[in-house]
């Protein structure tokens, strides 16, 4: 059956760590492949973490059964779920990067199809910094710890740039981001978080020949009203081709 669903994005904030097991909290807007939201039905997931780049090995696995709601969002822990290989907080998060890679059932089975990888940027620090109040001896290689991202003023309209990539674009006056065709500075499973703020509206336009959700030349309208909304872009598997999610 031809129902997949191929499309959702990683939303990624630390959960509470204060006692063991440590989780992260996960959140996914599901779609339909025609891009319609997979609302109010149950679906299952299989999580996977791997080591090193986007096909590195396994650190950690876990299935989930979840149930989306009337906006397609699907909420789980990882660290919570049933557990197919390793252990979570066996997961020595000094040694990355990590990148989670997200399958899924639409119909809540074990057919599972892999929807994407994205890198685990935020790398939880209090995962990391409890691992390191056990170590004894030498620290560890400083070079590998997780990357902090910087927040990114965008006050003008203009095109993605290599600074933009994992890290946030604050967007406090209203302006389109443009993703130009070949764009080489973000690479397969990079993301870009991007807020707007009080009123501002944020525009994501693809150029000719670059694909946002499967549509070419698409765009994405983020309005924040009187609050904030955040949202994210992930660079998908081939070339000219990204995903956001909150649309």
């Amino acid at each position: 059956m031809n129902k997949l669903i191929v499309l959702a994005f990683l939303f990624f904030c630390l959960g509470a760590v204060a006692q063991a097991p440590e989780k992260i909290s996960y959140q996914a807007i599901v779609r339909a492949s025609d891009n319609s939201l997979v609302a109010d039905s149950p679906v299952s997931l299989r999580l996977i973490i791997r080591q090193g780049n986007v096909n590195g090995a396994t650190a950690y696995e876990e299935t989930h059964s979840a149930k989306t709601n009337a906006n397609g969002l699907v909420s789980i822990e990882i660290g919570s779920g049933d557990r197919t290989n390793g252990a979570f907080n066996q997961i020595k998060w000094e040694n990355g990067p990590f990148f989670i890679e997200t399958q899924v059932d639409p119909n809540g089975g074990t057919n599972y199809s892999i929807i994407g990888v994205s890198q685990l940027l935020s790398v939880p620090y209090a995962l990391y910094a409890k691992y390191a109040e056990n170590v004894t001896g030498s620290a560890p290689n400083t070079t590998s710890e997780p990357k902090i991202a910087t927040i990114i003023d965008f006050i003008t309209s203009r095109p993605i740039e290599e600074q933009d990539v994992n890290n946030t674009i604050a967007c406090t006056k209203s302006g389109v981001l443009t993703l130009p065709l070949n764009f080489s500075k973000m690479q397969v499973g990079e993301t870009l978080n991007l807020e707007a703020h009080n009123g501002a509206v944020l525009t994501i336009q693809a150029d000719p020949g670059v694909h946002i959700n499967y549509t070419d030349g698409g765009k994405a309208t983020f309005e924040s009203e009187s609050g904030n909304v955040r949202f994210g872009l992930l660079r998908k598997s081939k070339a000219n081709s990204y995903i956001i999610s909150g649309q």
